[in-house]
C-alpha cells in the first residue's frame, strides 16, 4: 500500500507506536502512513517527529526510521512511513541495555518540503525536569513488567523523550569530553544534586544523578570541554539510546565558553613527614607519546610535589600492546624517571615484580602491573628482599623462585613485622587474582621506622556489569563480587602483619575500583582494621575519578591504627579526571604522615 493510500485508511501516530512503556505496544506490527517531520539524518535512516502531539508527556512523539541505505528525505521534509515496528537492541540480544524503538521502513514518501521543525523540548528549569536521584524504582526487568512513571524515574523520563528533539540551555560540563561524549547539566546545574568543589556532580548512595545529560557527537562534532566549561545558549538535538545510555545527539556543534578550571597542586612534605601517593598510569609504555610522559611527570613533580613513595598502577611492558612474550617494563619506567628529572624532580628508583605473560588480565600483551616509585634523598630506604635461590617449578637445575607466583609472608624481624619478600606479591595463586593485577607488598624504613606498604589495582568493571540506565533494575555488578574477594585477601594479609606486631605501620594504596561506601572497601576497613582516608574528606572534595559525569572515589589510601594516630594530612590532587586533554582519568592522591613527633597528635 502506498503511503498516501495508507493515510487515507487512517494511520497510527508516533505516540501510538512509542506508548507509555519501554517496549512499543505495536512491536512487530506492520504500520502504514505514519506521519512525521524529518528532524535529523544518518547514513541508514532518519529521526522524525509528529508535529501534532498528544497531551500525554509519557508517550514520545519521536521515532527513528531505519531505511538501511542513505535516506532520500532531508531535514524539514514531511513524510509518511510504512514498515514494521521493531525494538533494536544495540549490542545484540544478549545486551543488558534497553532497546531503541524503530520503524523498519518499506516505504518513506515525502509529502511536503520545508516544514517547520517541532519545537524542541527543553530540559531543566522552565521545561521538563528530570528526576534528580532515582533511576528506577522496583526490582526486575523494566521491559517485562508494568509501572512507568517519567515524573519519578529517570529511566522512564528519558524513555518518554526517545527520538524527540530536545534542548539543553546554558549547559555546564560535569565531566570532560571523552570518546565523543560530554556529560552536562542544563541551566548551569540549577536544581542538580550535590556538586563538587570544582563544578562536577557527586555520585552518592541512592543518587546516581539522572539529571545528567550525555551529549554524543554522532551527528555533529563536540568541542573539547573540561569540567566547569559551558555551552552558552541553546544546544538542540535528538534523544537516542545506545549501549547502556540515553544520549542527546546535537545536530550542530555548540559553542564553548571556558570555565577556567586549573590543575591542582598540593603542598610539599615537611622534613619529618613521610609522603606516600597513588598514581594511575593507564597502560603507559615506551610507545606512549612524549607529551604523556611529560604530563605524568608534571603530576608527580608539580602536582604531588615529589612524594617519597608512589604506589603506581598501569605500567605496561617494554613492547606495549605487542603480544610478543615481553614482560619486563624497565624501558617504560626509565622513560618516566627521565621525564620526572626533566621536570625538575629528584632521582627516583623503581621496584616491582614482572608478571607471567598474559596472566594478570588487562589488554593482551600489555602485561600491566603495579609497582613502587621512590626517592631516597629524604630518609626512605627500600628493603630489598629478593626471592631465595631454590629450584623453579619448570627448571631442572637450581634457580631463583619465580617472584610472579611466590607469595610474600609476614615474619618477626628485630621485634617488628617484616616481609619474606620485598617487593612480594600477596597470595598470587588465590583465585581472587585470576586474570587480575596481583597486589604488591614492600618493606621500607623511614628514618629508621619500618613501614609495610601495599600497592593494588583491583579487578575493574566488566562487561558482565549491568548498565545504570539498563534493562535490569537495580543493576547488578558482578565485578564488585571479585573486588570483594580481593578485599578479603588483602585484609587477611594486613591482619597477619598486625598479628605479628599490633603497632605495625601499614599503608594500603591504589586503584581499588570502588567507592568509599562500597562493600569491598568496607570489608577492607572492617577486617583489616584500617582507616580509609578519602572517606574523611568533605563530600565536595571526595572524588578521584569522573565517570559519565559522576564524580566518585575509586582510588584510596588506608592507614593502620599506628599511623592513623600520627598527625597526617590527605589530599586528592585534581589534575586528570576533569580534563579533556589527559589520557588517564584518575586523579593522584597523597598522604603526609608526621613520623618525627615523639607523641602522636590528632589526625587532620
Amino acid at each position: 500500500m502506498a503511503p498516501s493510500a495508507a493515510r487515507a485508511a487512517g494511520a497510527v501516530r508516533i505516540h501510538d507506536i512509542q506508548g507509555a512503556a519501554h517496549l512499543s505496544p505495536l512491536n512487530r506490527r506492520v504500520v502504514a502512513g505514519v506521519p512525521g517531520v524529518v528532524t535529523a539524518l544518518t547514513g541508514n535512516g532518519f529521526w522524525m517527529q509528529d508535529p501534532r502531539p498528544d497531551k500525554d508527556d509519557a508517550t514520545s512523539e519521536g521515532v527513528f526510521v531505519f531505511t538501511r541505505t542513505r535516506p532520500r528525505a532531508v531535514v524539514g521534509d514531511g513524510v509518511e512511513v510504512d514498515g514494521r515496528v521493531s525494538e533494536f537492541r544495540p549490542g545484540g540480544a544478549a545486551s543488558k541495555g534497553l532497546t531503541r524503538t524503530e520503524i523498519d521502513a518499506t516505504a518513506a514518501g515525502v509529502v511536503a518540503h520545508g516544514v517547520p521543525l517541532p519545537a524542541p523540548t527543553a530540559l531543566g528549569p522552565g521545561g521538563r525536569t528530570a528526576p534528580t536521584s532515582r533511576v528506577k524504582d522496583g526490582p526486575g526487568d523494566v521491559e517485562g513488567r508494568g509501572g512507568f512513571d517519567p515524573r519519578a524515574n529517570g529511566l522512564d523520563f528519558y524513555e518518554s523523550l526517545e527520538g524527540m528533539r530536545v534542548r539543553v540551555q546554558d549547559a555546564v560540563a560535569v565531566g570532560p569530553s571523552r570518546d565523543g561524549e560530554l556529560p552536562v547539566l542544563p541551566a548551569g546545574g540549577a536544581g542538580a544534586g550535590t556538586r563538587t568543589a570544582r563544578g562536577g556532580i557527586l555520585l552518592r548512595d541512592g543518587d546516581a544523578n539522572p539529571e545528567r545529560v550525555l551529549l554524543d557527537d554522532a551527528l555533529a562534532p563536540l568541542p573539547a570541554m573540561n569540567v566547569g566549561d559551558r555551552l552558552p545558549g541553546a544546544c538542540d538535538g535528538v534523544l537516542d539510546y545506545a549501549y547502556g545510555d540515553f544520549k542527546l545527539l546535537p545536530t550542530a556543534t555548540p559553542r564553548r565558553a571556558g570555565g577556567g578550571l586549573a590543575p591542582e597542586a598540593t603542598r610539599p612534605a615537611l622534613a619529618g613527614e613521610l609522603a606516600v601517593a597513588t598514581a594511575g598510569l593507564e597502560g603507559l609504555d615506551p610507545d606512549s607519546p612524549p607529551e604523556r610522559f611529560q604530563a605524568l611527570a608534571g603530576d608527580i613533580v608539580r602536582g604531588l610535589r615529589s612524594p617519597d613513595l608512589i604506589a603506581v598502577s598501569g605500567i605496561g611492558d617494554n613492547s606495549g600492546e605487542a603480544d610478543d612474550g615481553t614482560v619486563a617494563a624497565d624501558q617504560t619506567v626509565a622513560e618516566l624517571i627521565t621525564a620526572i628529572s626533566a621536570a625538575g624532580g629528584p632521582g627516583y628508583d623503581w621496584r616491582s615484580v614482572n608478571p607471567r605473560d598474559n596472566a594478570d588480565g588487562g589488554e593482551r600483551g600489555a602485561n600491566s602491573r603495579v609497582g613502587f616509585l621512590f626517592r631516597t634523598d629524604r630518609g626512605l630506604v627500600f628493603g630489598d628482599r629478593p626471592a631465595p635461590a631454590e629450584p623453579m617449578q619448570d627448571e631442572p637445575s637450581p634457580g631463583r623462585l619465580d617472584p610472579a607466583v611466590t607469595a610474600v609472608a609476614v615474619v618477626r624481624r628485630d621485634g617488628a613485622a617484616g616481609l619474606t619478600l620485598s617487593p612480594g606479591r600477596i597470595a598470587p595463586g588465590d583465585a581472587a587474582w585470576a586474570d587480575s593485577r596481583k597486589p604488591l607488598a614492600a618493606e621500607i624504613t623511614w628514618r629508621g621506622r619500618r613501614v609495610i606498604v601495599v600497592a593494588g589495582q583491583w579487578f575493574g568493571r566488566s562487561s558482565d556489569d549491568q548498565p545504570l540506565f539498563g534493562r535490569f533494575q537495580p543493576p547488578t555488578r558482578p565485578s564488585s563480587w571479585r573486588r570483594d574477594a580481593q578485599a578479603k585477601v588483602v585484609a587477611g594479609f594486613v591482619r597477619s602483619v598486625r598479628k605479628v606486631d599490633g603497632d605495625a605501620a601499614v599503608i594500603v594504596a591504589g586503584d581499588l575500583g570502588e567507592r568509599e561506601t562500597g562493600a569491598p572497601v568496607r570489608r577492607l576497613v572492617r577486617e583489616g582494621g584500617l582507616a580509609d582516608l578519602p572517606e574523611r574528606l568533605p563530600a565536595p572534595e571526595r572524588y578521584t575519578a569522573v565517570t559519565g559525569g559522576n564524580a566518585q572515589t575509586l582510588d584510596h589510601i588506608l592507614l593502620s591504627p599506628a599511623l592513623r594516630r600520627r598527625r597526617h594530612e590527605f589530599d586528592v590532587v585534581h589534575r586528570a579526571a576533569e580534563f579533556a586533554d589527559r589520557a588517564g582519568d584518575r586523579d593522584p592522591a597523597v598522604v603526609r604522615i608526621d613520623l618525627a613527633e615523639k607523641r602522636a597528635g590528632p589526625p587532620h
